[in-house]
């Protein structure tokens, strides 16, 4: 087998030289996993010399890949045109699907900013890491990404937007746009980790070329279909082309400083947008987001993924990816399933290898109402297989409330309820948004918009309670109290947005 101690590749017990070809050996493992070999060697050729083979010399010819993320802002996965939407214009992204592997199954566990991005870069859910309401910090001691990477011998930075507290837990090196394109090129023999998180396609939607035509677009029957919808969505779109630039941006870099073979370029959509279903909710349009995953000679180009995957695997992935055992890591938190401090993710280093077709069998989310913009407590909580989801809103006499119905900045509310009062669609979306039943059941395969609840058909209620059994053990070693945790919100709130 191999093995990897510092960047440096070791031939163990267990492989065994085959015939050689124009004088160089091939090495045959033996009754090794592919996609270990996969983390270590990026799928090339190792090559070793005479005794050098048997006695353990190492080998410097495999080189620790770089690591380009990038993050959209306020995205649903659905609205770009890798994923089913013709009419938003992302070549770049259409490029990156072509080269690189798609998920069809990833997620979020929040549809807001602040948690989402902490618990991508801790690979712990937002209650146990402690940043579960928006603008919020994780627990003191947390260590992320940055040190974990650093400790590999990375520099690691971070250019765009932060939303994540105390400092100590994100050390990031703080770049600029210019001082973004002398990182990746600063030293070729330290390997980067650049996190770009734009800031499209957040509100106030100005950004992009604000060409699109309102009146061709195609509305989804989730949304309202009206004038102030339509023109929303037109200016929502425009931006998600601002950051299909912004990704076509970076991989031209990558391509004109020679990078791109030896670098994991990944991007992801983030939660969902500022419509009803989406921010700020746990239906699929607000938790499930793109992710694409390029690495050449390792991800197969153009393919596509059913596995389910959550934000919180994404770092343990990547540690493998780079020679990393993810499952001895000390994320700094205690309350791990083991007992441990370990991450609450796993890594998906067989799906990208192509030695694995499935990964998890749940995916998880939770909302916390308190704390946002104009909200009042209102704790949602989900999970979700293959086929369907499971919601429980543990305060279902209250009503809903946030920013989008307080004050309608993307100028679309309103128009909603105005048509509710004749129209019996717009009618049933906004009565959906602002009041819920206690338990909610979707099946996805024949109602992937999450538009007819299953919850109370007596038909489902073995799957009901299996659904509920398995939450409510996730929630306990989250050590999650639910109504409790949604009232002591305030307490995780930074005192400054960063």
């Amino acid at each position: 087998m191999f093995s990897s101690v510092s960047g440096w590749i070791y031939l163990e017990a267990g492989a065994l030289p085959s015939q050689s070809i124009d004088g160089t050996v091939i090495l045959e493992p033996f009754q090794v996993s592919l996609h270990r070999i996969v983390n270590l060697m990026g799928r090339l050729a190792v090559h070793f010399v005479g005794l050098a083979l048997f006695i353990g010399i190492s080998s410097p010819s495999w080189a620790a890949p770089n690591i380009l993320l990038m993050l959209a802002d306020d995205m649903a996965c659905q609205d770009c045109q890798p994923y089913g939407n013709p009419e938003v214009r992302t070549p770049h992204l259409k490029r990156l699907a072509k080269e690189g592997l798609v998920f069809d199954r990833a997620f979020t566990a929040t549809a807001m900013c602040a948690p989402t991005r902490q618990q991508l870069y801790t690979g712990v859910f937002p209650v146990r890491n402690g940043a579960y309401p928006n603008h919020s910090q994780v627990m003191p001691g947390t260590r992320s990404i940055v040190h974990h990477l650093r400790e590999l011998g990375y520099r690691v930075g971070l250019l765009g937007k932060t939303h994540f507290g105390p400092p100590d837990s994100f050390p990031f090196e703080k770049l600029t746009k210019r001082s973004s394109r002398e990182f990746v090129s600063r030293d070729v023999n330290q390997p980067f980790c650049l996190v770009v998180a734009s800031n499209s396609p957040h509100l106030p939607w100005k950004a992009g070329p604000q060409d699109y035509d309102a009146d061709s677009l195609t509305i989804p029957d989730y949304l309202v279909d009206n004038a102030e919808t339509r023109a929303a969505l037109a200016r929502y779109y425009s931006e998600i082309s601002d950051f299909d630039r912004e990704v076509g941006h970076w991989l031209g870099i990558l391509d004109e400083q020679g990078l791109a073979h030896n670098t994991i370029a990944i991007v992801s959509s983030e939660q969902g947008p500022q419509f009803p279903g989406g921010k700020w909710t746990c239906y699929d349009y607000g938790l499930r987001v793109a992710l694409f995953v390029r690495w050449p000679k390792v991800v197969e180009p153009g393919t596509r993924t059913q596995a389910m995957v959550q934000y919180v695997d994404i770092l343990p992935t990547l540690l493998e990816a780079v020679g990393a055992d993810p499952t001895k890591v000390d994320t700094g938190l205690p309350g791990a399933k083991d007992g441990g401090s370990g991450f609450d993710g796993r890594s998906f280093m067989g799906v990208l290898s192509g030695q694995a077709k499935t990964h998890g069998q749940w995916t998880y989310g939770v909302h916390t109402t308190q704390g946002i913009i104009a909200g009042r407590p209102y704790p949602i909580r989900s999970i979700r297989d293959e086929r369907y989801k499971y919601i429980i809103n543990l305060l279902p006499d209250s009503n809903f409330h946030n920013t989008v119905i307080e004050s309608d900045r993307a100028n679309y509310w309103r128009s909603w309820e105005r048509d509710a009062k004749h129209d019996d669609h717009a009618k049933r979306l906004v009565q959906r948004y602002i009041r819920r039943p206690a338990e909610e059941l979707y099946d996805l395969q024949t109602d992937p918009n999450e538009l007819h609840n299953l919850a109370a058909d007596s038909r489902y209620q073995a799957r009901v309670e299996t659904m509920k059994q398995q939450l409510t053990r996730w929630m306990k070693q989250q050590n999650d109290r639910g109504i409790e945790t949604e009232l002591a919100a305030n307490q995780r709130k930074r005192r400054r947005q960063q």
